[in-house]
């Protein structure tokens, strides 16, 4: 095996070559040996398969990250704990119906950007399914007799349709539906970044502006092919052909290394709630220093193993760590180590030495006593008169 794997320029390279090997596989069984690949596709079957390529390039980077890399392994862990089984299969359930298939956690942030963001997510997902099963031909259409289709996936007739039915006309339209939906989903998110003065401060055009563009052209050539052979007879049908081919190459190669890329990746939020919440919103980790309950054990020991591996030495002289405390304790431990007093204070009215090098007076002494140099006389005279006023 480790001769095998010394073929390989790099373990990414040995996957890429793995999920190439796959598709083809799945094309060679969905087209029942090439029986049913449509040439026509042949363009989008070749960056498909760039995509294929980028996209595990890009997954292997990311989940060799250290943060991405503890929370699989703690992933893999509890989903293999019996004793978590219930409770794995509830968090995921749970966490997959409203943060992906609702997405509520952009619903939070208002309804306008809720909208927007679940028009684009759920109209790339279904142009991506349509176009990717058509592509590989993991689906096509058979004819049964002159009035009935069936459709055919990874060689497995399903659905039996009316040709000129509802079901029928919807599926046909499937992209064309699913390009609505990303049209207007694209057309909230560029009015949004054109009137909000709040997002044009923090947008930049390379990284916000041009994946929007680019889903805009995809979307408005490929409704200008359906309306070129639906209401104009097919004019200008070959050019815009060609167009829409070029669009959708240049977004199938840029996905993988911009900003769409969170789309793949979104469903690890699923893990989130599974590992580091026993029970929903109920926090099970006692602060070292005021015994409040601030987070769970496996979150502090992931966190812990991940800035242990990045080099960041965060342990304190008592062997514990900074995130073995709550944050209020993080915060009084920080303002003490500024102060230069971890230590408790032996004598209170001692100044103390910051360590910025200035002097500070001791909690006992006003501050005028020692900093300003007064004469005694004037000590004398302030220390009856703060008398008198105490009386």
């Amino acid at each position: 095996m480790k001769g095998f794997e010394r073929t390989f320029y790099s373990k990414t390279s040995k996957y890429s070559f793995f999920v190439i090997l796959f598709l083809f596989f799945t094309v060679w069984i969905g087209t029942e040996k090439l029986l049913h690949f449509d040439m026509a596709l042949l363009g989008y079957f070749i960056s498909s398969l760039i995509f294929a390529i980028g996209l595990t390039i890009r997954m292997c980077a990311w989940l060799i990250r250290p943060a991405t890399r503890q929370v699989v392994k703690r992933s893999m862990k509890n989903l293999k704990s019996r004793k978590r089984a219930q409770r794995n299969i509830q968090s995921i359930l749970k966490t997959a119906f409203e943060n992906i298939f609702l997405q509520k956690f952009i619903f939070k942030r208002g309804i306008y950007r809720g909208i927007t963001h679940f028009l684009i997510a759920w109209g790339c997902i279904g142009s991506f399914a349509i176009t990717f099963g058509l592509t590989f031909g993991w689906m096509h259409f058979e004819l049964v007799d002159p009035d009935t289709y069936v459709i055919v996936v990874i060689g497995v007739k399903t659905i039996e349709m009316a040709a000129h039915g509802i079901i029928a006309e919807l599926i046909y339209n499937g992209l064309n539906i699913t390009a609505l939906m990303v049209l207007i989903g694209v057309s909230m998110a560029l009015f949004r970044r054109i009137v909000s003065n709040d997002v044009k401060v923090t947008q930049r055009a390379e990284f916000d502006l041009f994946p929007l563009f680019l889903l805009l052209a995809v979307t408005v050539s490929g409704l200008a092919l359906t309306v070129s052979y639906v209401l104009l007879d097919g004019w200008m049908h070959h050019y815009l052909t060609l167009f829409h081919q070029v669009t959708v190459v240049i977004m199938l190669i840029y996905f993988p290394f911009g900003k769409l890329f969170h789309l793949p990746i979104r469903p690890l939020a699923t893990a989130v709630p599974m590992n580091y919440q026993e029970h929903v919103k109920v926090d099970t980790r006692p602060c070292h220093s005021c015994g409040a309950t601030y987070s769970s054990d496996d979150q502090i020991e992931d966190v812990q193993a991940i800035l242990a591996v990045q080099q960041f030495d965060l342990q304190l002289e008592d062997g514990t760590y900074l995130s073995d405390y709550c944050l209020a304790c993080r915060r009084k431990i920080r303002v003490m180590k500024q102060l230069n007093m971890e230590q408790p204070i032996q004598d209170e009215t001692n100044p103390i030495l910051t360590m910025n090098g200035m002097h500070m007076t001791g909690f006992g002494k006003p501050r005028s006593v020692d900093y300003y140099g007064l004469p005694e006389h004037v000590k004398q005279q302030l220390k009856n008169n703060n008398g008198g006023e105490r009386k």
